[in-house]
């Protein structure tokens, strides 16, 4: 069933219900709005509806007063919310179960347009009619008639005093300094093939630390052979928290489009992001808001078959892979050992 497992202050009205079930980046994008919504609406209640899974993205956050979380049981969800009583719904989803949400609820709503016919349009007929902003921006207009505005202070992510790293989590030939290097991603299309990613740290003359899920345990081990000393795998070792305190404590973090870039970007860590089927012009790159940080983006352009989808495959479509297959290796690997230089 559903349950309101972290509390983070007294209730007060008016209260309001952000709608975003899914998935660690996404969420990470909605953070500015319910920042800003928190400070600039005197007394209001932030509560959050998010999947049990990607609770943990949200369960430091101190601008939130509750997270509802949603398995799967959507009368217990529903009961939740009836109770709640809310009177406003930021809705930054924006599908069938958060309109059904609304309709139930009946209260004033404010919902994100997600430009899916412009998506499709882009993803299958190669005609780019999304407009030149990032998705927190466009969020942003979804409380524009609440008066709430962006504070430039980009994203948020809070790790607990009890989930950062122990001093002996990470091997002492790391402790200096190292560059976090994100191997995994949700879909295969968008993150490099082994093998690039095994030229890329061959390239890289400095401790890196391998990041990614259980799943990506067996492709960074294969990785970690070629040396053993200066590259670490912590894929699948730690929590969502304690990955991202591997990324706060870098130096600079090589990253494909995920989650964990965004958490980069919350950090405000110098990015270099790999694209693959996906494009920045979706308008989910890096975002740092008014705050300056470093960030180059790696893309294989004038390819005609990209982007094919606005999330990813399993396998590349086309079976050729050239958005990834045809990365430069060298410039990426020179970009790094160049800010490595230049960061103090």
């Amino acid at each position: 069933m559903s349950t309101t497992k972290y509390h983070h202050s007294k209730l007060q009205s008016p209260k309001i219900l952000f709608l975003r079930f899914s998935s660690i980046g996404d969420i990470v994008l909605t953070t500015p709005v319910i920042r800003c919504v928190k400070k600039q609406i005197p007394g209001c209640t932030i509560h959050y509806v998010v999947k049990a899974n990607y609770a943990n993205v949200l369960k430091n956050n101190p601008y939130i007063d509750e997270i509802i979380e949603y398995d799967s049981n959507w009368d217990a969800l529903m009961s939740d919310l009836k109770y709640n009583q809310y009177d406003y719904i930021i809705d930054l989803h924006h599908n069938i179960r958060t309109l059904r949400i609304k309709q139930i609820l009946n209260v004033k709503s404010f919902s994100f347009p997600k430009l899916n016919i412009q998506k499709w349009l882009y993803t299958s007929l190669k005609i780019n009619l999304l407009p030149n902003t990032h998705i927190v921006d466009r969020y942003f207009k979804t409380v524009q008639k609440l008066k709430v505005n962006n504070d430039g202070n980009g994203l948020d992510f809070f790790i607990g005093n009890q989930e950062s790293l122990k001093e002996n989590d990470l091997p002492t030939t790391h402790l200096f300094g190292f560059i976090a290097i994100v191997v995994g991603a949700a879909l295969e299309t968008k993150k490099m093939p082994v093998e690039k990613i095994i030229e890329l740290c061959n390239k890289i003359n400095y401790p890196i630390i391998l990041l990614g899920g259980k799943e990506d345990i067996k492709a960074a081990d294969e990785i970690c052979k070629i040396d053993e000393v200066k590259i670490y795998n912590s894929c699948g070792k730690f929590s969502l928290a304690e990955s991202a305190d591997i990324i706060r404590k870098s130096k600079l973090v090589i990253t494909h489009d995920t989650g964990l870039m965004h958490i980069a970007a919350a950090f405000k860590k110098p990015i270099l992001s790999i694209w693959g089927n996906t494009t920045q012009k979706f308008g989910m790159f890096p975002y740092y808001g008014n705050i300056s940080a470093p960030h180059m983006a790696f893309e294989v352009d004038n390819l005609q078959c990209r982007p094919c989808s606005k999330i990813g495959y399993h396998r590349c479509p086309k079976k050729h892979f050239k958005c990834m297959q045809m990365q430069n290796i060298n410039l990426i690997a020179s970009t790094a050992m160049q800010w490595i230089k230049e960061i103090k």
